[in-house]
């Protein structure tokens, strides 16, 4: 593994252990040359996931782009950075388990939307609001009071903002 302080390629892993509810390695590293340490961690991948938007258009799936669409809904709440990384590992997981190499945008809101939902629900009212689109006050309202009222119902259209 290449140092990133130094570019050296001869670390050392100093300690391993599993992460992410088994679904990951984190290793703390050394660096030689320049006596850096940085933390690594190794993940199973079964495929190369290609996001499908709205509009047709392909691209890679990026853990990264998942974890912070959710850390910006999740922006000034009693959600811990470990909670995110959960919910990234387990909808990424999800999204692999269906079998599919391209999965719609929309899948990927809708799941976000289950997970941020059972962890706090401004967070999921903030992320609703982006990826269904709101437009209007009665919007807010119509999804707040199916929150109080028990489950959220998806929007007729299916709403689907594609920066997910």
């Amino acid at each position: 593994m290449r140092c990133p302080f130094c570019g050296n390629e001869e670390t050392q892993v100093k300690d391993s252990r599993p992460a992410e509810d088994g679904a990951a390695i984190r290793r703390r590293r050394h660096c030689a040359a320049c006596g850096a340490r940085f933390t690594t961690f190794e993940r199973v991948q079964l495929r190369d996931l290609v996001v499908v938007k709205k509009d047709g258009v392909r691209e890679p799936f990026e853990r990264e782009k998942l974890a912070r669409s959710i850390r910006i809904a999740v922006r000034k709440r009693p959600v811990e950075a470990e909670q995110v990384e959960r919910m990234v590992s387990a909808i990424h997981r999800r999204l692999e388990g269906m079998g599919e190499t391209e999965i719609e945008s929309r899948i990927i809101g809708e799941l976000v939307m289950e997970a941020l939902i059972g962890v706090d629900k401004i967070a999921y009212v903030r992320f609703a609001s982006v990826y269904r689109d709101f437009r209007e006050v009665g919007d807010f309202q119509a999804l707040i009071g199916s929150l109080a009222g028990g489950m959220p119902t998806p929007m007729a259209d299916g709403g689907g903002n594609d920066d997910v």
